[in-house]
């Protein structure tokens, strides 16, 4: 059974996210928004939204940043039925003219998880596009691989059952950490992977809730803890590839 859904996570992009949500309703997928305690101008926008038949909101009270809105629409979609659950971000840097091709990719490959490398235009912030490299040497080392070609890219496909045993397993960070994480853990679990171009453009007037400072401490304390959770892991690891 194929049957996908996309969740957003929201936080003030009151002004992006109709658009968004307009985009994957007439592609025809049902939209779970996951309001992460936005504001109350942005949270009336969001119950208008919801008016929607297809369209289905998750409140959260208390912030709880990307990564744990996300979580709480994987869980939502699968307590609705959906079996894929394709993320995305509600500030409308995405194409979401590519969302087909991601949507035909995980119709056939069902069991893989269809993730997006970006291909930036001029708009894209240089520190940002700079600090993506090293991130990616670290998702390499953690990884033992050099399949994951980006982690931080926030459109992917998840096929739901492999995906939520991993959240209930394990304690994954809840806020920037949370894409790289998560991608980290489900190659040690020797989960497929297809990578797809997704077109990333940068809005002179968009709304980054991304904090240069405190975000890349985080991601580095979490890739220095991935490696030493790669290292205890490291047997079983290479013993799941190899029997693969």
């Amino acid at each position: 059974m194929h049957k996908p859904c996309a969740i957003i996570p929201v936080y003030n992009h009151e002004a992006a996210v109709p658009a968004v949500i307009d985009a994957l309703l007439r592609i025809g997928l049902t939209c779970i928004l996951v309001d992460d305690g936005s504001s109350p101008a942005c949270a009336a926008v969001l119950e208008r939204l919801a008016e929607h038949e297809r369209v289905t909101l998750v409140k959260l009270p208390v912030n709880q940043g990307k990564g744990g809105a996300v979580m709480v629409g994987l869980r939502e979609a699968t307590r609705l039925g959906f079996s894929h659950a394709l993320q995305v971000d509600a500030d409308g840097q995405h194409d979401l003219s590519d969302v087909t091709s991601f949507l035909d990719a995980s119709r056939r490959h069902p069991e893989a998880l269809i993730c997006g490398y970006p291909q930036y235009d001029e708009s894209v912030p240089k520190g940002r596009l700079y600090a993506r490299y090293l991130t990616h040497v670290w998702v390499w080392i953690n990884s033992l691989s050099l399949q994951i070609r980006d982690s931080m890219c926030g459109f992917r496909i998840y096929p739901l059952p492999p995906v939520l045993a991993l959240i209930d397993s394990a304690k994954l960070g809840k806020r920037m950490d949370f894409d790289s994480e998560i991608l980290v853990r489900l190659s040690w679990r020797n989960q497929p992977m297809r990578w797809l171009p997704i077109k990333v453009h940068y809005p002179q007037d968009g709304l980054s809730h991304f904090r240069m400072f405190h975000d890349n401490a985080l991601i580095s304390s979490m890739h220095t803890r991935m490696f030493f959770g790669m290292l205890v892991r490291l047997p079983s690891i290479l013993w799941r590839r190899w029997r693969a």
